[in-house]
């Protein structure tokens, strides 16, 4: 999965020209990483969510058993245990909201680009 994230993370950093060709491809490949990195970040959150759950059963319960510790202080330990995995449901809940935002941007750089060619009578 970091692969992939990797992956799709250094082709939304990718600057793109005002080609309206370019842009229309743009589009058509963030359309797929947009759902793609929605998928990922399903599985992501049920990782998060197994996890927690298997910890919640073995430690949190021993411990605070012992000590008696606050609701607070349990979710804290919790949210330590489980940091690779709140850090993938971060990380790929950022780039679906990146395909969003690049995939709107370009469908206003795309119109923009339209109009002009459509104005200067070059065609699209």
């Amino acid at each position: 999965m970091e692969d992939e994230i990797k992956e799709i993370s250094d082709y939304l950093n990718i600057t793109c020209s005002t080609n309206p060709a370019e842009i229309s491809e743009r589009i058509s490949v963030i359309m797929v990483y947009m759902m793609r990195t929605g998928e990922m970040l399903a599985d992501a959150k049920k990782m998060l969510r197994r996890k927690k759950s298997n910890e919640i059963q073995n430690t949190i319960i021993r411990i605070a058993k012992e000590n008696c510790l606050s609701a607070k202080v349990q979710n804290a330990l919790l949210d330590s245990i489980a940091e690779e995995e709140s850090y993938l449901v971060d990380r790929l809940d950022r780039l679906n909201a990146s395909c969003v935002h690049q995939l709107d941007s370009l469908r206003s750089l795309l119109s923009y680009e339209k109009e002009s060619l459509r104005l200067n009578k070059t065609g699209y």
